[in-house]
């Protein structure tokens, strides 16, 4: 079978994504005739009709569906590649770590401290991101390794390794009427407002960040279920109650599927000998009501309910 060639699935992407020709051609740089005739003769080579053209303009066929879907990951690997090699030519080299506020469970200090004893050590750069950005940087070949939530987070096309398991708790007021509960289930909170992520459904307030949240939970306009590793930072108006059907949640290291990266597998040696020489303990959180340390993975029972 003939290869298609980048420039193709980009014009072609260019095309499926404006499902207009001259609108595709000035997003390009190029005149129309010349992009209609590589979309032929890609529809030629492939065997296959992409699109369908009329009179009242162009649509995809489910053929042009399928490539369209496939070409934009295809594009956005071989950008990721590129930008990875370029990084890994660079006279300083150094491994960039991403993840979001507070996202590490107070884990990566200890990892940081293991990671600069080996030898393929690089320099680090931590860089803390908006929730939910930690995954695509690492895709696009920005950053080498990133700390991810698991079921929050999206996996796919990474390798990973699992460090911490947490259970959920409710974040509240402490004037809040359930803030001397010692525990609670999601049902407790039914009728509560609840935050809203950029771009995901919900009834609540619209949230960007943590320190955002964390500032409308104080003043009484929403309560929160998360993890419990927000223990660490938490202000002093403020009480985290253990959830106790609340969704668990896992803190895992990840880096580029079939990464040949010395500096990342470093890295991945640090993370795994620190949680390894520290299974079976627990890991101190500051006092609060109801609290309950986190424990090894091994201990819990996943529970079903979605936060």
């Amino acid at each position: 079978m003939d290869r298609v060639e980048t420039r193709e699935l980009a014009y072609f992407v260019a095309v499926a994504e404006e499902l207009h020709f001259g609108r595709a051609a000035g997003r390009l740089g190029m005149a129309q005739p010349p992009l209609s005739r590589a979309i032929r003769q890609l529809e030629r080579r492939l065997g296959v009709e992409l699109l369908i053209r009329n009179s009242r303009g162009v649509r995809l066929t489910e053929a042009g569906e399928v490539l369209l879907h496939e070409g934009r990951k295809a594009l956005d690997a071989v950008e990721a590649a590129v930008r990875r090699a370029q990084r890994a030519g660079e006279p300083e080299r150094k491994l960039v770590v991403v993840m979001k506020p507070n996202g590490d469970a107070g884990l990566l200090g200890g990892i940081l401290q293991a990671y600069q004893g080996d030898p393929e050590a690089l320099p680090v750069e931590v860089e803390i991101c908006r929730i939910g950005e930690q995954a695509g940087l690492l895709r696009e070949g920005r950053a080498d390794v990133a700390l991810l939530h698991d079921p929050y987070d999206d996996l796919s096309g990474f390798d990973t390794e699992e460090l911490l398991t947490q259970r959920s708790v409710a974040v509240l007021p402490r004037t809040h009427g359930l803030a001397r509960r010692r525990s609670l289930h999601m049902a407790d909170l039914a009728g509560e407002t609840m935050p809203r992520w950029p771009g995901l459904p919900g009834d609540g307030p619209e949230v960007r960040d943590t320190a955002q949240m964390m500032q409308l939970i104080a003043l009484g306009r929403m309560v929160a279920v998360m993890p419990e590793a927000v223990r660490r930072n938490l202000r002093e108006e403020l009480v985290a109650i253990p959830v106790l059907d609340g969704q668990i949640t896992t803190v895992v290291l990840a880096w580029p599927e079939r990464s040949r990266s010395r500096a990342v597998a470093a890295f991945v040696r640090a993370a795994v000998g620190l949680v390894q020489a520290e299974e079976g303990t627990t890991i101190a959180f500051p006092a609060a009501v109801g609290h309950e340390n986190l424990v090894p993975a091994s201990d819990f029972e996943v529970a079903p309910h979605p936060l």
